[in-house]
C-alpha cells in the first residue's frame, strides 16, 4: 500500500484519542485437503492456512472509522507449488490502491499482509457517509446475489463472506423510517469508476428496491424485493437484473453480452431450531469455463454462470448452545446435471474458541459442471480475544 495512505490512516487513528478506540484480535486456522480447481490432473493438495486479523474501531459522536488488517500464511508445498496457488498469488483486489504486500516465499510456505477493510465515515439520524476500503451491500439473496457486482457472495468457498473490499465513497440518505436512497462511486485498479444509485422502501407488503449500476464496461438495472408471506413466518425474496457488459474472447477482442439474471427464494425458521432456505437462480445466458477464465477481471465474473438454472437448499440446525450444523446443496441443471454439497459441523468451546469440521463434495458425470472437480475437506479453528 502507498506509504502516504498508511501514514494518514495512522495519523487519523492516533490523533483522535478523545474518541472511543476499541480493538479485537482473531486468528483463523484452516487445514485443507483439496483437489485442484484449475489443473484437474494435479495431485491432491494438503496445506494449512492461517489468518491473524486485527480490528481497530474508532467512534466519536457521529464520526467513526475502522481498520481491519490481516497477516496470512500458507504452509504446504503441495499447494504452494501448484497452479492454483500461482493464480492466487496474482489475484488482487480491484482497487485504486494496493491493499496487500507481495508474497514472501519460505521453505514449504508463503506469507503476506493485507488490509481487509479500512474506512472512515460520519452518521447521524438521516445520513451515513463512508469513504475507503469497504463492503458495498446489495441484494437479498442468501445463496446467490446476482445484482451485487461490487462484493458478490461466493457460496462455493470455505469462507463465503471473505470477499475483497472496494475503494469507494458511499452515501445513504434516510428519507423516512422505512425508505432510503443509496449512492456509490468506486474506483478500480485502472482508475476507472463504477457508480450505483439505488432506492429502497417499504410498500405496505414488502421491502422493494431498485438499483442502477454504471461503468465503462457494465450497465445494470435491477430490483430486489423481500417480505413475509402473510402471517406464516415464511420470508420470500427475489432480486434480478438486466445486465449489459463487455467481455474478451480468445483473441483478446471485446464483445458485448446482454442477459437477465435473477433469484427467487424463501426462508423459514422452525421452532425446533431448524432454519431452512430455498433459492433458485436463472440466467438467460450461460457461459463456458473458457469464457470465465478469459474474463477473471470482469465486473460480472460472479455472473458468468455455466448453466441457465440452479437450485439451492440450505439447512441449519442448532443442537444446543455449543453445537450446530449446516448443509448447503446446489444442483446445476446444465446439459448434464451435477451437484455441490457442503456439510459442516461447528462446536463452540467458549467465548474464545470454536471449531468447524466441513467438506465440499462435487457429484456428477466427469463432463458435467461439478462432476469434474475433486472433493475437499477442512478443519477450522477460530480463536478470538
Amino acid at each position: 500500500m502507498n506509504g502516504k495512505k498508511v501514514f494518514f490512516l495512522l495519523l487519523f487513528f492516533g490523533g483522535v484519542l478523545f474518541g472511543d478506540v476499541n480493538y479485537r484480535v482473531t486468528n483463523t486456522n484452516i487445514t485443507v485437503s483439496q483437489g485442484s480447481n484449475i489443473d484437474l490432473q494435479e495431485k491432491r493438495q494438503e496445506y494449512n492456512y492461517n489468518r491473524f486479523r486485527l480490528y481497530l474501531d474508532y467512534s466519536h459522536e457521529g464520526y467513526f472509522g475502522s481498520v481491519i488488517g490481516d497477516g496470512v500464511n500458507y504452509f504446504g508445498d503441495a499447494y504452494t507449488d501448484s497452479n492454483d496457488f500461482a493464480y492466487l498469488k496474482n489475484s488482487r483486489s480491484d482497487t485504486s490502491f494496493s491493499t496487500q504486500t507481495n508474497f514472501k516465499d519460505y521453505g514449504n510456505g508463503a506469507m503476506y499482509a493485507k488490509f481487509y477493510r479500512a474506512y472512515v465515515g460520519y452518521e447521524d439520524a438521516k445520513n451515513r457517509a463512508v469513504a475507503g476500503l469497504q463492503n458495498i451491500s446489495m441484494g437479498v439473496g442468501r445463496i446467490w446475489t446476482p445484482t451485487n457486482i461490487f462484493n458478490p457472495k461466493n457460496s462455493y468457498a470455505i469462507e463465503p463472506d471473505e470477499i475483497y473490499g472496494v475503494s469507494a465513497l458511499s452515501y445513504v440518505r434516510h428519507l423516512s423510517d422505512t425508505s432510503h436512497v443509496t449512492l456509490v462511486a468506486s474506483q478500480n485498479s485502472e482508475k476507472k469508476f463504477k457508480y450505483r444509485g439505488g432506492y429502497k422502501g417499504y410498500l405496505g407488503f414488502a421491502d422493494v428496491g431498485v438499483n442502477i449500476v454504471y461503468s465503462d464496461k457494465t450497465k445494470m438495472f435491477a430490483y430486489e424485493i423481500e417480505g413475509n408471506l402473510a402471517d406464516t413466518g415464511i420470508e420470500l425474496r427475489s432480486e434480478a437484473g438486466y445486465i449489459k457488459s463487455t467481455l474478451f474472447n480468445v483473441l483478446n477482442q471485446e464483445y458485448e453480452v446482454e442477459f437477465f439474471q435473477g433469484i427467487v427464494g424463501a426462508e423459514y425458521g422452525f421452532v425446533n431450531g431448524i432454519t431452512l432456505v430455498f433459492e433458485t437462480i436463472y440466467s438467460s445466458k450461460d457461459f463456458t469455463y473458457e469464457e470465465t477464465l478469459l474474463n477473471l477481471n470482469s465486473d460480472i465474473l460472479s455472473n458468468l454462470l455455466n448453466s441457465n438454472f440452479y437450485s439451492g437448499v440450505s439447512i441449519a440446525y442448532t443442537f444446543n448452545l455449543f453445537l450446530d450444523a449446516s448443509l448447503l446443496y446446489i444442483e446445476s441443471f446444465a446439459d448434464k446435471n451435477s451437484r455441490f454439497i457442503s456439510p459442516s459441523l461447528n462446536y463452540t468451546l467458549n467465548d474464545y474458541n470454536s471449531f468447524t469440521l466441513g467438506a465440499q463434495i462435487y457429484n456428477g458425470k466427469s463432463e458435467s459442471e461439478f462432476g469434474a472437480y475433486k472433493n475437499s475437506y477442512f478443519f477450522k479453528w477460530s480463536l478470538s480475544f
